[in-house]
C-alpha cells in the first residue's frame, strides 16, 4: 500500500498542477476571446447587436469581416482618452493613499501583542459582513446636503449653508479609499507578520536607529505585499462603476461608467468591447512583465 501511494501521490501532484491552467482557460482565455470577437464586428440593429464576423455567402466558402474602426475611435475621441485618464489617475490617487493609510495600520497590527492581533483582523474584515451597496448608500447618506455631516456642522454654527460634499470627484476618492483600504492592509500584513524579528534585533544590536532598521530591513522586506496590495487596489479601482456613479461627478466619468453607458445605454457593443480590450491590455502586459522581472530576479539570487 506504501508502494502505491508512493507512485499515485507524484501523479496527482502533476494533474493538480493542471486545475490553475483550466481555470484560467475557462474564466478569462475564452471569455477574452468572445469579448475581442465582439470588438471587431460591426454595430447593426438586432439581438445581439453585433453582426457575425464569418460569413458564408456558398457552400464550402467562408469570408471573414474584420471591423477595426471601433478602435480608431477610442484613441482619436477625445471623450473616451479623458475616460481613461481619469481612471487611471483616480486609481494611482486611490492606491497612494490606501498605500500610506494601509502601511500604517498594518505596521500598527504587527506591533500589537499576537494575543490582540486577531482582534485587530477582525475589525478590518467588519465591514465586508455588510453589502457591498450598502456601505456606499451609507457615505451618501453621511454627504449629501440634508446628511449628518452637514446637519452637525450647521447646529455647531461652524457653516450657515450646506457644503457640497456629495457628488464630486473627492467624495468618489473618498468612497474608493474606503471600500478598497482592507485590500492594501491585508496582503501587507500578511508579510509583515512573517518578518524575522532577529533581522531587526541584529540591526539594533550593531547600532541602527529606529527610522534605519525600517528603511534597510522592514521597507525593503515587505515589498512583495506592498506589490500584491497596489495591484489588488489599482486594478479594480480602474475599471470601478458602482462607486463613481453613486458617489461621483456626472462630468468626471470614469472608464467603468463610459463601458456601463456604451454597452446598456448607446448599445454600441463592438465599442464597448474595444474599451474593455484595450483596458485589460493595460493591465494584463504590465502585470507579466513584473512577473518575468520578478522571476529574473529570483533565478539571479
Amino acid at each position: 500500500m506504501k508502494k502505491l501511494l508512493q507512485k499515485v501521490i507524484p501523479t496527482l501532484k502533476k494533474q493538480w498542477i493542471i486545475i490553475p491552467y483550466v481555470w484560467l482557460l475557462l474564466f478569462f482565455v475564452i471569455p477574452f476571446l468572445f469579448l475581442f470577437k465582439i470588438s471587431l464586428s460591426e454595430t447593426i440593429l438586432a439581438i445581439p447587436p453585433v453582426s457575425s464576423i464569418f460569413n458564408f455567402p456558398e457552400w464550402g466558402k467562408i469570408t471573414i469581416s474584420l471591423d477595426f474602426s471601433h478602435y480608431l475611435s477610442v484613441f482619436s475621441d477625445s471623450f473616451y482618452v479623458s475616460g481613461f485618464v481619469t481612471s487611471l489617475f483616480m486609481a494611482a490617487l486611490t492606491t497612494v493613499i490606501c498605500l500610506v493609510l494601509g502601511y500604517g495600520m498594518a505596521y500598527g497590527l504587527m506591533k500589537l501583542p499576537k494575543d490582540y492581533r486577531l482582534y485587530g483582523l477582525l475589525l478590518i474584515m467588519i465591514p465586508f459582513s455588510t453589502s457591498f451597496l450598502i456601505r456606499v448608500y451609507a457615505w451618501i447618506t453621511l454627504l449629501s446636503q440634508e446628511g449628518v455631516i452637514n446637519t452637525w456642522l450647521i447646529q455647531m454654527g461652524l457653516i450657515n449653508t450646506p457644503l457640497p460634499l456629495l457628488y464630486n470627484n473627492g467624495s468618489a476618492l473618498l468612497g474608493l479609499v474606503y471600500c478598497y483600504l482592507p485590500f492594501m492592509i491585508l496582503p501587507i500584513y500578511a508579510t509583515l507578520e512573517k518578518l524575522e524579528s532577529s533581522y531587526l534585533e541584529a540591526a539594533a544590536d550593531l547600532g541602527a536607529t529606529p527610522f534605519r532598521r525600517f528603511h534597510q530591513i522592514t521597507l525593503p522586506l515587505s515589498m512583495p505585499g506592498i506589490l500584491a496590495g497596489c495591484v489588488l487596489v489599482f486594478v479594480p479601482v480602474t475599471g470601478e462603476f458602482v462607486i463613481p456613479e453613486l458617489l461621483g461627478s456626472p462630468e468626471g466619468l470614469m472608464i467603468g461608467r463610459i463601458l456601463w453607458m456604451e454597452f446598456f445605454n448607446n448599445r454600441d457593443w463592438p465599442l464597448a468591447a474595444g474599451l474593455a480590450v484595450i483596458l485589460l491590455l493595460l493591465f494584463v502586459l504590465p502585470l507579466m512583465g513584473l512577473q518575468r522581472l520578478q522571476q529574473k530576479k529570483m533565478g539571479g539570487m
